[in-house]
């Protein structure tokens, strides 16, 4: 199993939410809630509204998200969801855990108490100059007030 962090259209009440419940994807477990250690930007970008975090460490905000372990199943599955390594990266970023429900190893729930995980994250460093030009968020809701709205892949 792997740790994975989403911090977009992929978390609870979020939709693209359904694809981390369809085991017929593979196994996605929540396991709580985080934020990125380091500071990046997240920016809401292109003409269908899609959350992007720009790996650019120390720019921006702590980003919260949440915490999944995933089966190879699901992680393939997540690749080729976020057009990886094209349109994002899965690369590892600490992540400070914010709330844990998790329930696994000794050394999961050690890592979780000391109040730190290694997790994959879907960041990009493939972006047009001016993203960085945008407004900074320090968390994701596709109906929040930024009034910009995700547009589902079967609606575009």
């Amino acid at each position: 199993m792997a740790r994975v962090f989403v911090y977009g259209t992929l978390k609870k009440g979020q939709p693209n939410y359904k694809h981390m419940t369809n085991t017929a994807k593979g196994l996605a477990k929540f396991q709580g809630r985080g934020r990125t250690v380091e500071k990046y930007p997240l920016v809401i970008a292109g003409k269908y509204n899609i959350p992007y975090m720009l790996n650019i460490p120390g720019t921006g905000h702590h980003v919260a998200g949440e915490i999944y372990s995933v089966d190879e199943q699901m992680l393939q599955f997540l690749d080729e969801f976020e057009g990886c390594p094209d349109m994002y990266q899965r690369t590892l970023m600490r992540i400070q855990v914010v709330e844990w429900e998790g329930k696994g190893s000794t050394s999961e729930a050690r890592a979780a108490a000391d109040g730190v995980l290694e997790c994959f994250v879907y960041s990009t460093a493939t972006y047009p100059p001016e993203w960085v030009g945008l407004p900074y968020y320090d968390s994701y809701d596709s109906s929040g007030k930024h009034g910009l709205s995700y547009v589902l892949r079967e609606s575009r």
